[in-house]
């Protein structure tokens, strides 16, 4: 997983070109819930800084962690001069401040779980908030996602993370809530869905599987093959699941 976590700098362009944004409606949703005006906040594995983006805009203070200085660099392409930045994991944060918002855009999995949450808590001011939010993209025909399923299985048998608790897809809560209902650090946890659909081309499709860890992991030739695989599989257009998944929770005072 650590090998995994900081392999995203050799593709930090294309994650850059590939990955989706945030849309305005993920502020507005995380503001209802904390319920001020959120005038710090913390980014715990920033990337290249698309969700930093979505909060800076919204005149909230961001500090922007990452641990890959690749990744870093491009995210201060990106982000407006007032963005304060960190190369560092989340594990080797001081403690010294606290924030209104700690949030983990697609990164809380890459996190030890030893201590997570004590940590967090302390990172986070009485009363504030923690979300973690993420976009699991996959296509809307269940029928062309087996079709690529097969397309990678002499290669990958999986493309995703697996839930880090172990968590069954079916259960009504899902991770990190299911962790977070068991620690004291934090209250009123709350699980939401923001429905979102993209359509991209097929070229497109793949290049946002190139920023994807499983296929950055295999050998270049077996990686190739698999995207050769994958565009005789796909479509001219690929219509994608983009469904924002969202974990929220107060800190407890």
């Amino acid at each position: 997983m650590v090998a995994r976590a900081l392999s995203f700098g050799s593709v930090a362009e294309a994650y850059e070109r590939f990955r989706p944004g945030y849309p305005v409606e993920l502020l507005d949703l995380i503001t209802a819930y904390a319920g001020e005006s959120l005038g710090t906040a913390l980014e715990i594995g920033a990337g290249t800084g698309k969700a930093t983006r979505l909060f800076a805009q919204g005149g909230i203070a961001v500090t922007a962690t990452e641990p890959d200085a690749a990744m870093l660099a491009e995210l201060r392409k990106h982000v407006p001069a007032e963005v304060t930045t960190l190369q560092a994991a989340f594990e080797d944060l001081p403690l010294d401040s606290s924030y209104d918002l700690a949030y983990a855009a697609a990164a809380l999995h890459w996190t030890n779980p030893e201590g997570r949450w004590d940590r967090m808590a302390a990172l986070v001011r009485p009363g504030g908030v923690f979300t973690s939010f993420g976009v699991p993209i996959g296509p809307a025909d269940p029928d062309l996602s087996e079709a690529l399923r097969a397309a990678r299985a002499p290669y990958l048998d999986d493309d995703g993370v697996p839930s880090p608790d172990g968590t069954p897809a079916d259960r009504p809560m899902q991770w990190p809530g299911t962790e977070l209902q068991q620690t004291a650090s934090f209250t009123d946890v709350r699980q939401a869905v923001i429905e979102r659909s993209l359509t991209v081309s097929a070229e497109d499709y793949v290049g946002y599987l190139s920023t994807v860890s499983a296929y950055v992991m295999l050998d270049p030739a077996d990686r190739a093959e698999v995207f050769r695989r994958t565009l005789r599989a796909l479509p001219e257009t690929v219509e994608v699941d983009a469904r924002i998944h969202i974990h929220l929770a107060r800190r407890s005072t």
